[in-house]
């Protein structure tokens, strides 16, 4: 058929489109005789609609499923939804609807654009992680991990809204106050289902920071294998006890008369100044009983946050108890603080003050004007000659500062007393123990740990100890959109598992939460219940699992993703571990680390039969645009879209800020804009960009290839409309190139004969040269240099004079060919419908289904090379030699050329050095 004049996006991407559904492209099947190849993106949650970095993570994934199908791999590309969570609930309270009814509708929307895309997707093999069918197995392996001991009941922590009656996520305490009530967030300890991943601790440990350990992820990024090595935070100590008689209202000891901590820095123990307990403390308890100050400021702290991160932010207050315990070595009085900072769900909810050694301990005892005594002195520092002492203390004091008898100087010379209460920071370098008139003097910090560790011991009071900063799971959320916890309550036979009979328990869909807590607890269809047990009344769990356990384990139900009698079998014996993985560093840490442990279990658990699932794993960058904005009179601020402006530059062409458009509401054309720099794209700053305006204005490809031309996947990329247009006018160019040459790309022999003018031969060592360079980056993913080398080639081609012979038509035929093989996976729509169109299809089969092009190496051999030419070392032209020429034949022909006749004067060579494929250089 002949092709159109003029390249329309719609009509072109339709037609390809129609053709796959129609002959179901995608659909994949396991088949033992082709190499597998499972590539999988992170599936999004349905939030409405897809932005520019859904764009770019999937077209990476698209580009990397098409390339390798054409070499002969069976590629498996699925999609899904990770439909449960808490937007959803907080769309239902803005709208009155079902979150159900908000989240099938945005699914529906996205799916429609992903189709939009392109994408060469497997969608038989779509789930929903709100559909029954998918989390009756969040249930089964959850009731599995129960009876393997992997799954437990136990207290937590939470942040509680008293008005609204439910648990807060973190990120829903604003300033202590509940983001939608405004009222005082309290701390509760509530009944919850943890998950034992510490056991798994070592196990997910080596594979990220142990090179000689056999599932070493060497195909992930280092940062992110560094981010869950420290989130895992193995730290090796000594747990010990400070003995004490405080006894309680029963008169027995609190906790057996020993107040436990763990510290990795035992060598500082004679440094110890206080104690500080968590507000949740025994002690703190006990002693709040006598204590109204204490109770309302522990009251105080149960307003405060619930995880470390927030606590290591926060201001450090606390407050003495009036106890004390007992020093383990010196048998000193050691007052007890509480503390804002110590948290009862890690450790034993106590620690050790050591102010001169821990800059938390040193920013309270500073606060609170508590004892701070260095005891380890850094490695390369020495005690000052004791007749020293008086002049560096007058001039400490000269300084202001106050003098103390204890005083250390740099190997260097520079005398310097330490004046501990005017110091900015403290040592928490390794070092040697001194001053502290024992057996520690004169120890290393790791002479010190071991024999601390040995005399705790000696007396019954501790031990060396492993410790993990990794905390159990807890997967209890008090929230109604989530898979329902499979437990029945029971006032006779306590928490019950639901029988795997009746799985799954599903989940009211027509609920629309109200914010007044859980609306499931109002669901009397769903809360009443017999007890499996005893048959009497019971109740169902109304707690709903994390959505991280959804996103833990789908990559698997993939594969087997229509089996109702299994959780997985043979499609995932099959297809994992997956081959690579693709998604945003926000992850990299707990969803990366759950799904690692999710796998482990279900192994251990004769589930799967693989240890790690994600063999390489590719973080894209995130996609950038530029922030424009203005104060407004009350002090707001207000956000332009990038199209209203108009950039102001200075002298070196620096964009230094901005000026309206045209006028806008109140503000007349020409006012003064602030301009922010480049951030990541967002409504709430007007600078996203819609990918179905993109697609509606350009089409799917050219948002495809610009998200892939701008720059390496794994790098930020900064949005660029001119660069989007450039995009769209190279692909109109490979069009227009199509329709010029039509005849004679049709009418051209399939084989390219033996016969070629050097011109036909040039332009076909320019094409294969190209191939090469781009089938080294598709290996390397570097998908911006496969388009570029899709440039070269249209160049090369477009600069090529057909001369009307057999032989030259063959070749025009046999680029372009290679030219639409090249960039069909960054371009699936154009170069599947011209390769159909000029006869390729016909000759050569479907481009989805054909093979990648190989390189000819024979014409990669050249008839002649060039060499530089030089006269007396400086540059003065070049020469051309038969490929095979030996050297007295290239001194000849550089002798005889006429630069250097002109450039020598008429005097004859004194020397002449070749250098074999690069040069030639003519003395003089």
């Amino acid at each position: 058929m002949s092709l159109q004049d003029r390249y329309d996006p719609a009509a072109v991407e339709a037609a390809a489109q129609s053709a796959w559904t129609a002959a179901d492209a995608y659909r994949v099947t396991e088949d033992a005789s082709r190499p597998k190849f499972y590539a999988c993106s992170m599936l999004p949650y349905p939030s409405g609609k897809l932005h520019m970095g859904h764009v770019r993570n999937y077209t990476i994934n698209d580009m990397l499923a098409r390339q390798l199908r054409m070499r002969g791999f069976n590629v498996l590309m699925p999609m899904g939804w990770d439909a449960f969570g808490l937007p959803a609930e907080n769309a239902a309270l803005k709208n009155a609807v079902p979150p159900e009814k908000w989240t099938r509708e945005n699914i529906a929307y996205m799916k429609g654009q992903m189709q939009a895309m392109g994408l060469a997707i497997d969608w038989s093999r779509e789930v929903a992680t709100c559909d029954p069918e998918y989390y009756k197995w969040n249930q089964w392996l959850f009731l599995k991990m129960l009876e393997a001991g992997i799954a437990e009941r136990r207290t937590q922590t939470v942040n509680w809204d008293p008005v609204d009656q439910t648990v807060l996520a973190n990120e829903q305490v604003i300033d202590g106050r509940g983001w939608r009530s405004g009222a005082l967030v309290e701390k509760r300890e509530i009944p919850g289902y943890y998950l034992n991943i510490v056991k798994y601790a070592d196990e997910l440990l080596g594979a990220v920071a142990d090179p000689q350990d056999p599932n070493y992820l060497s195909g992930w990024p280092e940062r992110v294998r560094l981010m869950q090595e420290n989130w895992i935070g193995k730290s090796a100590g000594v747990r010990f006890a400070f003995p004490h008689e405080i006894r309680g209202a029963d008169g027995a000891l609190i906790q057996d008369g020993k107040l436990f901590v763990f510290t990795t820095r035992a060598d500082t123990i004679m440094g110890v100044t206080f104690c500080a307990v968590a507000p949740e403390h025994p002690l703190a308890a006990h002693a709040a009983a006598t204590n109204p100050a204490l109770a309302a400021f522990i009251a105080e702290c149960a307003q405060g946050g619930t995880t470390e991160a927030e606590l290591a932010t926060q201001e450090k207050k606390g407050m003495a108890t009036g106890l004390f315990v007992t020093h383990p070595l010196t048998g000193a009085q050691v007052d007890v603080w509480v503390g804002n900072y110590v948290l009862m769900s890690y450790g034993d909810g106590a620690v050790m003050g050591v102010p001169a050694h821990d800059e938390r301990d040193f920013a309270f005892a500073k606060k609170y004007g508590i004892e701070i005594k260095p005891v380890v002195m850094p490695s390369g520092w020495e005690l000052i000659d004791p007749a020293q002492v008086a002049a560096v203390s007058q001039q400490i004091e000269k300084a202001g500062g106050i003098a103390r008898e204890v005083s250390i100087r740099p190997s260097n010379g520079k005398s310097w007393m330490l004046s501990w209460h005017r110091w900015e920071e403290p040592f928490g370098l390794h070092g040697t123990v001194f001053g502290t008139n024992s057996e520690l003097d004169g120890l290393t910090s790791a002479e010190a740990v071991d024999r601390v560790a040995e005399l705790v011991g000696a007396k019954g009071l501790g031990e060396k100890k492993i410790t993990w900063r990794l905390r159990d799971w807890g997967i209890s959320r008090q929230r109604y959109w989530g898979t329902p916890i499979p437990i029945i309550h029971c006032e006779s036979c306590g928490p019950v598992p639901v029988p795997e009979k009746d799985l799954p328990v599903v989940l009211p869909i027509d609920c629309v939460p109200d914010g007044s807590g859980n609306p499931l607890k109002k669901r009397t269809d769903f809360l009443n219940v017999a007890c499996p047990c005893c048959g009497q009344p019971a109740q169902r769990e109304t707690d709903t699992m994390d959505t991280f356990v959804d996103s833990s384990w789908y990559f698997m139900r993939y594969c087997d993703a229509r089996n109702d009698q299994r959780m997985v079998a043979e499609g995932t014996d099959y297809w994992m571990p997956m081959d690579q993985y693709i998604g945003g560093i926000e992850h990299a840490i707990l969803h990366l680390l759950y799904a690692r442990f999710w796998t482990k279990v279900m192994r251990d658990l004769g589930l799967v039969k693989v240890n790690e699932p994600f063999t390489k794993l590719l973080t894209q960058g995130m996609v950038l645009n530029h922030i424009y904005s203005r104060r407004t009179e009350k002090g707001g601020i207000e956000y332009f879209w990038p199209h209203e402006v108009e950039n102001v530059l200075d002298a070196g062409g620096k964009v230094v800020g901005a000026k309206l458009k045209e006028a806008k509401g109140d503000l007349p054309a020409g006012t003064a804009i602030d301009y922010q720099g480049v951030g990541t794209m967002s409504k709430s700053k007007n600078n996203g960009v819609d990918p179905q305006e993109l697609i509606n204005r350009y089409g799917a490809d050219t948002a495809r290839l610009f998200v892939m031309f701008a720059a390496p996947p794994e790098q930020t990329l900064e949005w660029n409309e001119s660069a989007v247009e450039g995009a769209h006018r190279f692909i109109k160019r490979i069009w227009a190139f199509a329709f010029k040459n039509e005849t004679v790309l049709t009418g051209a022999p399939a084989e390219v004969p033996g016969e070629l003018s050097a011109e036909a031969k040039a332009l076909r060592r320019e094409v294969h040269l190209v191939l090469r360079q781009v089938s080294h980056d598709f290996e390397r993913m570097q998908y911006n240099t496969v388009v570029s080398g899709g440039m070269k080639l249209l160049n090369a081609l477009e600069g090529y004079r057909h001369d009307g012979s057999a032989g030259s038509a063959a070749v025009l035929r046999e680029g372009f060919s290679v030219l639409l093989r090249a960039l069909y996976p960054a371009c699936p729509h154009i170069t599947w419908k011209l390769w159909a169109d000029l006869g390729y299809a016909a000759a050569q089969g479907d481009l989805l289904d054909t093979a990648w092009p190989a390189v000819v190496e024979a014409a990669l051999v050249q008839d002649e090379i060039e060499l530089v030419l030089q006269v007396n070392g400086k540059t003065r032209g070049a020469i051309k030699v038969p490929a095979g020429a030996d050297k007295a034949t290239i001194e000849a022909t550089a002798a005889a050329s006429p630069e250097v006749e002109k450039f020598s004067e008429g005097r004859t060579p004194k020397k002449i050095i070749v250098v074999p494929g690069r040069l030639v250089n003519v003395v003089v």
